[in-house]
């Protein structure tokens, strides 16, 4: 059976030890971070399985091969989504990028919001997006780029307003995939182009068949996925990496 996390009968586990529930252990995540302290070398562990397992086989259950390319996953993550399960996500992140002093965190809209804004409370940090659209109450004064959707087939010019990146920001990219990488390298132009640091980038299902992830860990940067989908066919089903 598939754990779903539902705090009651899923356990935290500290080197296979039961630990506490999810939502209890996230908070005492939250109250560390917020005191200074930091808490190193936990994997958690729900329901016995790790965060990259529980993914796989919550795809497996309830995602879609709609076709060689096209993975529905809107049960749980990008149109429905499971708020328990990011933050399993995010303290996975947390855990693999402990150290490397991340201050902020950016993502695009609009399926990367609600994972972000989880991690953004286990990181204890600002959350900015890149948005699609411009409107009447967003500064001109923006970093922008374009950016191809190869699942919409148009351009998208997004934009982070100059107020809310800095020389000073390390920053963290979180997206629910990656593909063909073009949303990530948009994010990254406007990222560098504020003079800011990217620490990398935390995503929760790379399509490792596709040849994004592979040319941006080429180009030095450090990728973190947590499901990467090695190939999939409607009538086969999914392999994983």
């Amino acid at each position: 059976m598939i754990p779903h996390i539902d705090g009651k009968v899923n356990r935290v586990r500290h080197k296979n030890r039961p630990f506490g529930d999810l939502p209890g252990f996230c908070e005492k995540r939250l109250r560390a971070s917020r005191a200074g302290a930091t808490i190193k070398g936990i994997l958690v562990i729900v329901g016995g399985w790790s965060v990259m397992q529980l993914l796989e086989q919550r795809i497996l259950a309830e995602g879609e091969v709609k076709s060689s390319e096209i993975l529905k996953v809107d049960r749980f993550l990008n149109h429905q989504m499971d708020p328990k399960l990011f933050l399993a996500m995010a303290e996975e992140w947390k855990r693999l990028f402990d150290g490397c002093g991340v201050n902020k965190l950016v993502t695009i809209e609009a399926s990367g919001i609600g994972i972000a804004a989880v991690a953004g409370l286990v990181f204890d940090c600002p959350v900015v997006f890149a948005k699609k659209t411009k409107s009447r109450n967003v500064s001109d004064d923006a970093y922008t780029t374009v950016v191809h959707s190869f699942t919409h087939g148009n351009d998208n010019t997004i934009r982070i307003s100059r107020e809310y990146l800095s020389p000073s920001d390390r920053v963290l990219v979180i997206d629910d995939f990656l593909a063909n990488g073009a949303a990530l390298d948009g994010l990254i132009t406007l990222i560098e182009n504020a003079g800011a640091t990217v620490v990398g980038a935390g995503i929760a299902v790379e399509k490792a068949f596709q040849p994004g992830g592979a040319r941006i860990r080429a180009r030095g940067y450090r990728v973190e996925s947590l499901a990467r989908v090695q190939s999939m066919n409607p009538e086969t089903g999914i392999v994983f990496c």
